[in-house]
Protein backbone atom coordinates (compact mmCIF):
# COMPACT_ATOMS: atom_id res chain seq x y z
CA UNK A 1 0.00 0.00 0.00
CA UNK A 2 1.42 3.23 -1.43
CA UNK A 3 1.67 6.68 0.97
CA UNK A 4 -1.56 8.30 -1.12
CA UNK A 5 -3.48 5.04 -0.37
CA UNK A 6 -2.95 5.35 3.54
CA UNK A 7 -4.14 8.98 3.61
CA UNK A 8 -6.41 9.12 1.19
CA UNK A 9 -10.15 9.57 2.46
CA UNK A 10 -12.12 6.78 1.50
CA UNK A 11 -14.94 8.77 0.62
CA UNK A 12 -14.94 12.81 -0.34
CA UNK A 13 -18.79 14.74 0.93
CA UNK A 14 -18.65 18.50 -0.67
CA UNK A 15 -21.29 20.55 0.47
CA UNK A 16 -22.25 22.96 -2.52
CA UNK A 17 -22.96 26.18 -1.11
CA UNK A 18 -21.94 29.04 -2.70
CA UNK A 19 -24.52 29.94 -5.67
CA UNK A 20 -21.22 31.67 -7.90
CA UNK A 21 -20.72 29.54 -10.87
CA UNK A 22 -16.78 29.48 -10.85
CA UNK A 23 -17.27 27.30 -7.14
CA UNK A 24 -19.67 25.06 -8.30
CA UNK A 25 -17.29 24.61 -11.57
CA UNK A 26 -15.13 23.71 -8.84
CA UNK A 27 -16.84 21.42 -6.98
CA UNK A 28 -17.87 19.66 -10.09
CA UNK A 29 -13.83 19.45 -10.88
CA UNK A 30 -13.19 17.99 -7.67
CA UNK A 31 -15.80 15.35 -7.47
CA UNK A 32 -15.20 14.35 -10.67
CA UNK A 33 -11.08 13.77 -10.29
CA UNK A 34 -12.32 12.08 -6.61
CA UNK A 35 -14.88 9.82 -8.36
CA UNK A 36 -12.53 8.82 -11.46
CA UNK A 37 -9.30 7.97 -8.85
CA UNK A 38 -11.65 5.49 -7.19
CA UNK A 39 -13.15 7.13 -4.31
CA UNK A 40 -16.45 7.72 -4.00
CA UNK A 41 -18.25 11.62 -3.66
CA UNK A 42 -21.54 13.02 -2.95
CA UNK A 43 -22.42 16.62 -3.93
CA UNK A 44 -25.01 18.42 -1.41
CA UNK A 45 -25.94 21.08 -3.38
CA UNK A 46 -28.19 23.56 -0.64
CA UNK A 47 -29.32 27.24 -0.59
CA UNK A 48 -28.03 28.95 -3.58
CA UNK A 49 -26.04 26.50 -5.09
CA UNK A 50 -29.41 24.39 -5.60
CA UNK A 51 -30.29 27.28 -8.84
CA UNK A 52 -27.56 25.34 -10.59
CA UNK A 53 -29.94 22.37 -10.95
CA UNK A 54 -33.08 23.30 -11.85
CA UNK A 55 -34.36 22.12 -15.16
CA UNK A 56 -33.72 24.41 -18.35
CA UNK A 57 -35.24 28.13 -19.13
CA UNK A 58 -37.72 28.46 -21.41
CA UNK A 59 -35.78 29.35 -23.74
CA UNK A 60 -34.05 26.64 -23.35
CA UNK A 61 -30.48 27.40 -21.63
CA UNK A 62 -29.28 25.42 -18.39
CA UNK A 63 -30.27 27.41 -15.36
CA UNK A 64 -26.60 27.35 -14.63
CA UNK A 65 -26.00 30.42 -17.16
CA UNK A 66 -27.71 32.57 -14.49
CA UNK A 67 -25.33 31.92 -11.50
CA UNK A 68 -22.91 35.27 -11.29
CA UNK A 69 -19.28 34.80 -10.99
CA UNK A 70 -16.90 35.94 -8.35
CA UNK A 71 -14.72 37.77 -10.73
CA UNK A 72 -17.73 40.16 -12.12
CA UNK A 73 -18.26 38.29 -15.49
CA UNK A 74 -22.04 36.26 -16.41
CA UNK A 75 -21.54 32.15 -16.13
CA UNK A 76 -21.76 31.66 -19.59
CA UNK A 77 -18.68 33.89 -20.18
CA UNK A 78 -16.40 32.29 -17.69
CA UNK A 79 -17.41 28.77 -19.09
CA UNK A 80 -16.60 29.62 -22.71
CA UNK A 81 -13.22 30.75 -21.24
CA UNK A 82 -12.79 27.64 -19.81
CA UNK A 83 -13.51 25.48 -22.37
CA UNK A 84 -11.54 27.79 -24.86
CA UNK A 85 -8.25 26.96 -22.72
CA UNK A 86 -9.07 23.35 -22.42
CA UNK A 87 -10.41 23.19 -19.49
CA UNK A 88 -13.86 20.82 -18.97
CA UNK A 89 -17.04 22.59 -19.32
CA UNK A 90 -20.01 22.98 -16.67
CA UNK A 91 -21.82 20.22 -18.82
CA UNK A 92 -19.50 17.97 -19.48
CA UNK A 93 -18.48 18.06 -15.74
CA UNK A 94 -21.45 17.33 -14.28
CA UNK A 95 -22.20 15.03 -16.91
CA UNK A 96 -18.99 12.78 -16.57
CA UNK A 97 -20.33 13.02 -12.62
CA UNK A 98 -23.16 11.46 -13.37
CA UNK A 99 -21.70 9.06 -15.68
CA UNK A 100 -19.26 8.06 -12.83
CA UNK A 101 -21.42 7.31 -10.21
CA UNK A 102 -21.19 10.86 -7.92
CA UNK A 103 -24.16 10.92 -5.79
CA UNK A 104 -25.73 14.26 -6.50
CA UNK A 105 -28.34 15.31 -3.71
CA UNK A 106 -30.01 18.39 -3.18
CA UNK A 107 -31.02 19.57 0.11
CA UNK A 108 -34.83 19.71 0.76
CA UNK A 109 -34.51 22.64 3.23
CA UNK A 110 -32.58 24.85 0.42
CA UNK A 111 -35.23 23.98 -2.14
CA UNK A 112 -38.08 25.80 0.55
CA UNK A 113 -35.65 28.40 1.81
CA UNK A 114 -35.92 29.81 -1.65
CA UNK A 115 -39.01 28.64 -2.87
CA UNK A 116 -38.03 26.70 -5.81
CA UNK A 117 -40.01 23.69 -7.25
CA UNK A 118 -39.50 20.48 -5.78
CA UNK A 119 -40.35 19.29 -9.19
CA UNK A 120 -38.24 21.60 -10.91
CA UNK A 121 -34.84 19.99 -10.88
CA UNK A 122 -32.54 18.87 -14.41
CA UNK A 123 -34.36 16.06 -15.20
CA UNK A 124 -30.94 14.52 -16.71
CA UNK A 125 -29.31 14.53 -13.28
CA UNK A 126 -30.49 11.63 -10.82
CA UNK A 127 -30.99 13.80 -8.06
CA UNK A 128 -31.58 12.28 -4.52
CA UNK A 129 -33.45 14.28 -2.04
CA UNK A 130 -32.71 14.77 1.63
CA UNK A 131 -31.74 17.17 3.94
CA UNK A 132 -28.62 17.59 6.72
CA UNK A 133 -29.57 14.43 8.62
CA UNK A 134 -29.69 12.26 4.98
CA UNK A 135 -26.16 13.94 4.04
CA UNK A 136 -24.62 13.23 7.30
CA UNK A 137 -25.53 9.72 6.91
CA UNK A 138 -24.13 9.48 3.98
CA UNK A 139 -20.58 10.70 4.84
CA UNK A 140 -17.70 8.09 5.87
CA UNK A 141 -16.44 8.50 9.49
CA UNK A 142 -13.20 8.45 7.67
CA UNK A 143 -13.82 10.28 4.62
CA UNK A 144 -13.48 13.96 3.83
CA UNK A 145 -16.03 16.41 3.78
CA UNK A 146 -15.93 20.17 2.67
CA UNK A 147 -17.31 22.84 1.89
CA UNK A 148 -17.71 25.26 -1.39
Amino acid sequence: MSAAEKTSPDKLSIVVFSGEFDRIHYALVMAAAAVASNTPVTLFFTMWAGRALEAPLADGRPAWTRLKCSDGRTAMEMDDGFKARGIGSFEDLLEACVALGVTVMVCEMGVKALGMDPDGLRPDVPIARGGVVTFLADASRTGAMLFV
